[in-house]
């Protein structure tokens, strides 16, 4: 029952040839890859105004000068992610241009700091909406932390039936959120309906105690702002999910968001410094806007709902781009080669879980609060943007296409100014969250090396691609082991029956055994077990204690032989164990309560010895 709600839930499987369905147009890419960037908006101007604050009323003209800045910033790296798109375009991003240019320790750094830049970007999109919904609808603001693990939910569900699904699920709203960002813009520019209102909240701009407006302050906003990038990375690590031909759309894709956002960055600052906003309580920058541009109606409310949806739904930016990356680090052997496993429905299922549960996580961490997110939030994501636009300098030098100079100076100039600005943001946080980051990123190449070490030894342990002939040193011929199948059973009956023909069927060394405590009184076996006769031997283990599980672990250790060093000319001397547990699967699930478990213990108990195969016999009961 459950398995088939959940199948109804996600979709029927897909078979590899239905993959193309699941691949995104360039359109398709805005929502699938981009949201994030494009509702970077709705945070990014929010993040300057707050520090600008700090020294007053007068500074917050600045707004657009440092949004200018960014908007520069923003053009570069559209350029540079641009070229990657042409170069990598097996995806991957950062970690996939350091890797080749930079070498293990830099792609490392950079797959460490991509994966907390998705995080972040989860939580911090499905905050912002849900930040965007209570300022529109205060008596919301109570439901924060249950209304932002809902949208995850949703947002999990629908990248677990695919991403071209959810990609045209959201292309709506996503049309729709440009939409209504120009039509505040518009409207705003030209003649703003409710200029003169008084906004809803009390003002936070600091009133005593100003600061001089120094170059630290306009580095900090500027900073802070640069979380208005965030997201530009994500099409050049998910190249491949593209139809064909991929690199063509996916520069297509990257080129529109460029666009988008620099129109939306500088109409957004210009309105700000003409509505003179300033911090609120209980609304945002963005909200603040739209109600001055649009009044506070049904064009308002509709924008506010509208936003909040977009917001959320700009969590499917990291869910349509980590899954690739863990993959990528999967087949590298720096994570559990899981996550680079397919699920029914296409998609890299385990990667998408590991996201969903880091988020849900993190937002209950921080109670759903976006200010507490934005300073963990840039980076990580402008880690990547120095290594990538470094390797790329690399990488033109190598490979000296016409042209490459200029290219290679572009690239240099934007590594310069992403590495300026992480440095500026990790000392301008660090006390306020950054720290966090500092500490996750080491942590996440701790892992790495700690997985990439482990795999290595089974590989060395197990011989693994040892070739089987020719050069190296050949593995050995399997040679037929004898094998002992052992079926524990409590009494005579069709279970009993089926699982001894299973046994007879696969080895001729075939003994039943079952346990009988010294102070109990219930009959033996045996007398009945003779008269039936069914040609395999009974073996009652007699036990002082009441544990079944420790009689039969014992007897199966006493079967099993070490097995003779390669290359002796003795007969082989092994027992291979095969225990097969009968075990009877009801019709209802409530009904396993009713059984003991003893299957499970025994399982448990047997799983890792060595020279053991655990198989547990299911008997279905009838409809």
């Amino acid at each position: 029952m459950i398995g088939s709600l959940w199948r109804r839930i996600i979709g029927r499987p897909l078979a590899s040839d239905q993959a193309a369905k699941e691949q995104i147009t360039s359109l398709e890419g805005l929502p699938a890859l981009s949201l994030d960037a494009l509702t970077s908006v709705a945070y990014g101007p929010e993040a300057i105004v707050i520090v600008l604050a700090t020294a007053g009323a007068t500074a917050l003209h600045l707004i657009f000068p440092i949004t200018v800045a960014i908007v520069g910033l923003l053009a570069i790296l559209v350029f540079s992610y641009r070229q990657v798109i042409d170069a990598y375009p097996g995806g991957g991003g950062a970690y996939a241009v350091s890797k080749e240019n930079l070498g293990a320790g830099a792609s490392q750094l950079a797959a460490a700091a991509l994966i907390v830049d998705y995080v972040l970007t989860v939580a911090v999109s499905i905050a912002a909406g849900v930040g965007a919904l209570t300022s529109a609808f205060t008596p919301l603001h109570r439901h924060t932390v249950s209304l932002c693990l809902s949208i995850l939910a949703v947002v999990t569900v629908m990248n677990l039936r695919g991403l071209g699904e959810s990609a045209r699920a959201f292309l709506a709203p996503t049309v729709a959120f440009i939409v209504g960002i120009g039509a505040v813009i518009v409207v705003g520019l030209i003649h703003p309906i409710a200029r003169h209102t008084a906004q809803p909240g009390h003002s936070l701009v600091v009133t005593r105690g100003l600061q001089a407006v120094g170059v630290l302050l306009v580095l900090k906003a500027f900073a802070a702002g640069c979380s208005a990038l965030t997201g530009v990375e994500a099409i050049a690590n998910g190249v491949p999910l593209f139809r064909e031909p991929r690199v063509k759309r996916a520069k297509q894709t990257e080129l529109l968001l460029g666009v988008l956002l620099v129109a939306m960055l500088l109409g957004l600052a210009t309105l700000a410094v003409r509505f003179h906003i300033g911090p609120r309580s209980g609304q945002t920058v963005l909200s603040q806007i739209s109600g001055t541009a649009l009044g506070r109606n049904w064009a308002y409310y509709s924008v506010s709902l509208v936003t909040t949806a977009v917001l959320a739904l700009a969590a499917n930016t990291s869910f349509g781009g980590l899954p690739v990356l863990t993959s990528l680090l999967a087949r590298d052997n720096y994570l559990p080669h899981a996550l680079a496993i397919r699920g029914d429905r296409l998609v890299y299922t385990y990667g998408i879980w590991v996201l969903a549960g880091l988020s849900g996580v993190l937002l209950v961490a921080v109670n759903g609060n976006t200010d507490t997110l934005i300073p963990l939030f840039a980076i990580g994501v402008f880690t990547g943007f120095t290594l990538s636009q470094t390797g790329l300098v690399v990488h033109w030098r190598r490979r000296r296409p016409p042209g490459w100079a200029g290219r290679a100076a572009i690239n240099g100039l934007g590594a310069i100014t992403t590495a300026g600005a992480t440095v500026i943001f990790l000392l301008t946080k660090f006390t306020a969250g950054a720290w966090v980051v500092a500490i996750a990123v080491p942590s996440f190449i701790v892992l790495f090396h700690r997985v990439r070490g482990y795999y290595g030894e089974v590989a060395r342990e197990v011989d693994l691609d040892t070739p089987p002939s020719g050069t190296g040193a050949p593995l050995d011929i399997p040679t037929p082991q004898r094998v002992a199948v052992i079926v524990p059973v409590n009494g005579i009956s069709r279970i009993t029956a089926e699982t001894l023909a299973y046994a007879r069927a696969i080895s001729p060394d075939v003994v039943a055994v079952t346990v009988r405590f010294e102070d109990e009184d219930d009959p033996d076996l045996d007398p009945a077990w003779q008269q039936w006769n069914p040609g395999v031997p009974l073996i009652t283990l007699r036990s002082k204690f009441h544990s079944v599980v420790h009689p039969i672990v014992s007897y199966v250790d006493g079967q099993c032989q070490v097995p003779n060093s390669p290359g002796t000319t003795d007969a082989p001397g092994t027992i291979l164990a095969l225990v097969l547990i009968p075990v009877v699967s009801p019709r209802k699930l409530r009904h396993r309560l009713l059984h003991n478990q003893l299957d499970l213990a025994l399982a448990a108990a047997l799983r890792y010895r060595p020279h053991v195969i655990v198989a547990r016999i299911p008997f279905q009961l009838r409809d």
